[in-house]
């Protein structure tokens, strides 16, 4: 299992998508879909009272990541999933975790140039942007993809996780 993460406008979405297109039998997990299921009662993520909704959120996302794991798929999850949430999968298995990190430049051209329905206020993307730069044990899952198209991202990041690269351990 896979997490691909960053804040937004890192290119997770297109990188996962781009990774699980090479691999097989493989499933794509887009986070944003799970909080989409929310009818009444969403809490946009990134709020501070969208804490209990995000924990429960996550343990959904989990549970059906490995759930598609244990049935023998490559399983690639994309979303917001820094180091407070991994917790969520590292207890559950072994599962590789990078971190797309581009420039602060980079990331807020790309945020704030996606379509309609995605998150283009600065502020929020500035605030996630900030919550990714001090890893701590985890700094060395982070993937500078400031120069990089999403293709060139995701064959330099399928090397290096088909090498065993960026690893943890429950």
């Amino acid at each position: 299992m896979t997490i691909v993460t960053g804040p937004p406008g890192a290119g997770k979405s297109t990188v996962a998508r781009l990774l699980a297109d090479r691999r097989g039998p493989s499933v794509h997990l887009h986070t944003d879909d799970f909080w989409s299921c929310i009818k009444q009662g969403y809490i946009p993520p990134y709020l501070p009272e969208s804490k209990r909704q995000n924990e429960t959120v996550m343990g959904v996302l989990a549970g059906a990541a490995f759930g598609y794991a244990d049935g023998g798929y490559h399983v690639l999850v994309d979303g917001v999933i820094g180091p407070w949430f991994v917790g969520y999968f590292r207890e559950r298995g072994p599962l590789q975790y990078v971190v797309l990190r581009p420039d602060k430049e980079t990331t807020l051209v790309r945020a704030t140039g996606r379509g309609l329905d995605a998150l283009t206020d600065p502020e929020p993307i500035l605030h996630m942007y900030q919550q990714f730069l001090n890893l701590g044990e985890l700094e060395p899952h982070a993937f500078d993809s400031s120069g990089l198209t999403a293709e060139e991202t995701a064959r330099e990041l399928g090397e290096r996780l088909d090498s065993g690269g960026y690893v943890l351990t429950p």
